[in-house]
């Protein structure tokens, strides 16, 4: 009977894990602390592991060195609920078999203790590559939420792996932060990391940026250049916008990638290519793929292995996580906090620029405060939706919530009242531009009596006839 030994200080979790697994013909330990799991082990020895990052004691990650150690077969799957991408990747640095993400399904858990039971026969005793990078490196990608983690885990499980990955997210999301990341935990670290957004290239000169030209291939290439591609051999290009490459062009990549071998303009002699490639894209490749507007031989060969990346109105207090890294990152960031009622507003708006909008919004603000508090006047408007001239629900909406905001505190009676005080000045004055001046007409629009418009009008001191 294959026995299982869980590590994690939570009850409940060990709890849930054994009788999902007991059900399964699975034998379980648990322990509570890294020194209680590395204690059962001695009386007992486990075929898998299951253990938390985060222990009373020594952490996880050293469970996991220990194991190693002892036995780099055995399959040691790491759990986390405060991942960071640095952990995640040392995990599957140091051999784990996987990384599960907290919350997560028990079934979940129980397939993969179960694919780690069919590994146990065919794992070799090699140790995982060791990849490392420096602590500003490994900080690219913030994030504590489960959508976040689960993108850590995916970056860590393919790094080492020198296979295309595709990226894609909204725009602002952070996907050549990916491709980086990618680059730096992958065998291919010591090589050039070449970012290409091929639709901003010169249409007529694409190819030969891409591909390099021979000397006097066309007017002006006086002599031979190295192409993008050649120059990300022995390490990673990253092909950003690929839905908006030409169809013509979309045919010579997938040569490039299959041949690994690039052909210069103007010469009949093809160059090696070495390069990992990752992809990334704002657009639905596989709708392309059925309009015809993307081939799905190409679209096949970038997708071997796929990152969503979340937009961040999904990614909860990440928001504030990354404001006050953007802050900490900012000149002089130490003179500067965010007042609790800016943390407010920061969470309220939808960032539809996603962390590139809120990077900005956070660098403005700082520049604009003077003293040593961020308040929300500091911030800039928000950015409506791409392709909108205008979001009039959104917009009425995130007013109304900071109206809301600034009365925190405030529960007298009459806040419609209250509200309408606020916006009836507004409309009437607006009707009485839009009617030029004809009340009338002003009326009409708003869908009000003559004389109602004429009373409210002296109420707010809008009508300096007195009439």
């Amino acid at each position: 009977m294959t026995h299982v030994l869980i590590i994690d200080d939570e009850p409940t979790i060990c709890w849930a894990l054994s009788e999902a697994l007991a059900d399964e013909g699975f034998s379980v330990s648990v322990a509570g602390s890294a020194e209680e799991g590395l204690w059962s082990a001695e009386q007992r020895r486990p075929d898998i592991v299951l253990t938390d990052v985060r222990l009373p004691g020594a952490d996880g990650l050293s469970v996991l060195r220990h194991f190693q150690n002892v036995d780099a077969a055995l399959p040691v799957i790491v759990m986390t609920a405060f991942g960071s991408l640095e952990i995640a990747v040392e995990a599957v640095a140091a051999g784990a078999f996987d990384y599960l993400v907290k919350p997560f399904d028990l079934q979940d858990a129980v397939t993969l203790v179960q694919q780690a039971q069919t590994a146990l026969q065919q794992r070799g005793t090699d140790t995982a590559e060791n990849v490392s990078a420096s602590q500003d490196e490994a900080s690219l990608l913030v994030g504590d939420s489960p959508n976040m983690q689960a993108v850590f885990r995916k970056i860590a499980m393919v790094a080492s792996q020198d296979v295309p990955v595709l990226v894609t997210g909204e725009s602002g999301t952070g996907k050549e932060l990916v491709a980086q990341a990618l680059h730096l935990f992958s065998g291919r670290k010591q090589g050039a990391f070449v970012p290409v957004c091929v639709p901003a290239m010169n249409e007529g000169l694409i190819e030969s940026e891409l591909f390099g030209h021979a000397g006097g291939a066309f007017t002006g290439a006086t002599q031979a250049r190295r192409g993008l591609l050649q120059q990300a051999s022995g390490g990673t290009a990253f092909l950003d916008e690929i839905g908006d490459v030409a169809l013509a062009m979309q045919v010579k990549l997938l040569r490039v990638l299959e041949e690994k071998k690039v052909t210069p303009v103007g010469s009949n002699q093809a160059v090696a290519a070495d390069f990992r490639l990752v992809a990334a894209t704002n657009r639905n490749l596989e709708d392309m793929v059925r309009q015809k507007s993307f081939r799905e031989d190409l679209y096949y060969r970038l997708s071997t292995f796929r990152i969503d990346l979340p937009p961040l109105r999904e990614r909860g207090d990440d928001v504030i996580l990354l404001a006050k890294h953007f802050l900490n990152r900012f000149s002089n960031a130490t003179r500067y906090q965010f007042a609790p009622e800016t943390l407010d507003e920061l969470r309220s708006r939808k960032w539809h620029g996603n962390v590139r909008e809120l990077r900005n919004a956070v660098e403005h603000a700082a520049i604009l405060s003077r003293s040593g508090t961020i308040l929300p006047s500091a911030l800039p408007s928000p950015v409506l939706p791409s392709g909108s001239a205008a979001s009039p629900t959104g917009d009425l909406a995130g007013v109304v919530n900071q109206w809301l905001q600034s009365r925190e505190g405030k529960n007298e009676p009459g806040l419609l009242n209250q509200f309408m005080e606020t916006i009836e000045p507004i409309l009437f004055q607006h009707a009485l531009e839009v009617s030029g001046g004809n009340r009338s007409e002003a009326a009409q629009l708003l869908g009000i009596h003559r004389q109602t418009l004429r009373e409210k009008l002296r109420r707010y001191d809008m009508d300096p006839s007195g009439d």
